[in-house]
């Protein structure tokens, strides 16, 4: 009986090192379980400005006058907060 029990002892002890440390472990689990949460909000924040940059890429390909309002915008001609407004003389 002795020897019944100290068999069960060692084996339990076995399973919990084993569910606390190694392959599968509770550790190993919780470090996945954060790496796919900063993997999760990195794509977020990608993909927002993925979706940004999107838009500007149509703007600028659809407007004549985006291009302009690009390019004083860089050269520093409008200042933050002013609207760029491009009159066309007919």
């Amino acid at each position: 009986m002795k020897l019944l029990w100290s068999i069960m002892v060692v084996l339990i002890l076995l399973l919990q090192v084993r569910l606390w440390i190694g392959e599968g472990s509770y550790a190993q689990v919780w470090a996945l379980e954060q790496s796919i949460a900063e993997q999760t909000e990195e794509n977020d924040e990608l993909s927002v400005r993925n979706e940004r940059l999107y838009a500007e890429v149509r703007n600028l390909r659809g407007e004549q006058g985006a291009v302009e309002e690009r390019a004083r915008m860089n050269l520093g001609l409008i200042g933050e907060g002013e609207t760029f407004f491009l009159v066309v003389e007919n």
